[in-house]
């Protein structure tokens, strides 16, 4: 039976699956998604029938490159103590997906996403009308459903991660799979009403209701607290449970999120004290500078139009810059890459027939993963990275700013 966690109360783990700026572009597979500079505006979600539908190649995501095999687990938590921000009348709920280290690949693969969260998703772009609506459900992933873990003494160092606004936790499957089989354990937070579609473990499926009204830079701010509070309730439910406090190092703990979730953990890092490093993927800030500096380990990976402005108007990147004043900080980005080439996206939409980025999507996954895992293995194990201190032959698209 599915668990939940209550304030204080922790119950078993849900087995279950797990879930998937702005639609500016036809090649957005979301119905929209929130850069951290604005808001995302909900599109219909009305079903068009249609006479047939081809029958599309299951959908593949690269495959991990660590030693390890990997698991994925799904929790439910309910903050009791906290409404929920975006709805009235009911307390906080979240969906976590947490990818860790196996002793060996046993059972089920992970499902992507549920049939629900499929079918609203493709819904939701008009472009993937003759698409199957249940076709992200058979995504090809590689983590295993409640694998047994892989033990280790004084626990793995910890990722928390962060989808952008309107997109699902599952849109970080890629990195999540490839950091957990590295020696990583991986924190997926699916922010409730910030999605496209959110199931929860008796069956209901929530839809995107955060910043209908229009974009403010109001809305900005509070989608940074919202996402700290969230995990900040996170870490409190991993410390307190059994199982995952014994597989989590709680003194390594870092914070990676892409667009919305990207600049939410530039906001937070310095605020939270148990987390010692974080990374943007290519996030927008609102606001566009900290409560106060930013002095801890961070790095921003962006695509070109995250590049130092040449004129008067400065992009947010180049107002939030100056107030990250740590000895350790690194401004890159990606030649030929788009907003959702940091996330799985990149290679699902070509997969759905829509236009694919100028960077292979296949590539600019292998380029987040290299740079985001040595900045982990870096500021997490203490393990030397050269990729982090200057321009590689290895990844020419990559420039450091």
């Amino acid at each position: 039976m599915p668990g939940d966690f209550r304030r204080g109360r922790y119950g078993r783990t849900a087995r279950q699956g797990g879930g998937m700026r702005k639609t500016i572009i036809a090649s957005t597979l979301a119905l929209c998604a929130f850069t951290g500079a604005g808001t995302a505006h909900a599109a219909s979600l009305t079903p068009t029938p249609t006479p047939s539908r081809p029958t599309l190649p299951a959908p593949t995501l690269p495959a991990p490159t660590g030693g390890h095999a990997v698991g994925r687990s799904v929790v439910h938590l309910v903050d009791s103590a906290r409404p929920d921000p975006w709805v009235g009348g009911r307390p906080r709920e979240l969906m976590v997906s947490i990818w860790y280290p196996a002793r060996k690949a046993v059972g089920k693969r992970a499902p992507y996403v549920t049939p629900r969260e499929s079918e609203l998703i493709i819904k939701s772009v008009p472009q993937l009308k003759d698409v199957p609506p249940e076709t992200l459900t058979r995504t090809r992933t590689y983590a295993r459903v409640d694998a047994p873990p892989l033990k280790r003494r004084g626990g793995w160092p910890l990722v928390v991660m962060s989808p952008g606004m309107t997109l699902p936790r599952a849109t970080l499957t890629s990195l999540a799979e490839d950091f957990a089989s590295r020696g990583y354990l991986v924190a997926g937070i699916e922010h409730t009403y910030e999605s496209v579609a959110t199931t929860f473990p008796d069956g209901r499926t929530v839809t995107f209701e955060a910043g209908r009204g229009g974009q403010t830079p109001e809305l900005g701010e509070k989608v940074a607290r919202v996402r700290a509070a969230d995990t900040a309730f996170v870490l409190d439910a991993l410390e307190e449970d059994r199982r995952w406090n014994r597989l989590v190092d709680e003194t390594r703990i870092a914070m990676a999120g892409h667009s919305a979730g990207g600049q939410s953990a530039a906001h937070l890092l310095q605020g939270n004290r148990r987390i010692r490093a974080a990374v943007n993927l290519d996030g927008s800030y609102n606001p566009k500078t900290p409560a106060e500096p930013v002095r801890k380990p961070f790095m921003m990976i962006g695509n070109p139009r995250q590049e130092p402005a040449t004129g008067d108007e400065k992009g947010s990147w180049d107002l939030f810059w100056p107030h990250v004043t740590g000895d350790w900080k690194r401004r890159l980005t990606v030649t030929g890459a788009e907003h959702m080439s940091f996330v799985d996206y990149a290679v699902l939409q070509p997969q759905l027939g829509l236009p694919a980025a100028p960077i292979d999507g296949e590539r600019s996954i292998a380029i987040t993963r290299a740079y985001v895992g040595a900045f982990l293995d870096l500021h997490l194990k203490g393990e030397r990275r050269p990729l982090l201190d200057g321009p590689s032959d290895d990844y020419p698209e990559v420039r450091f700013w």
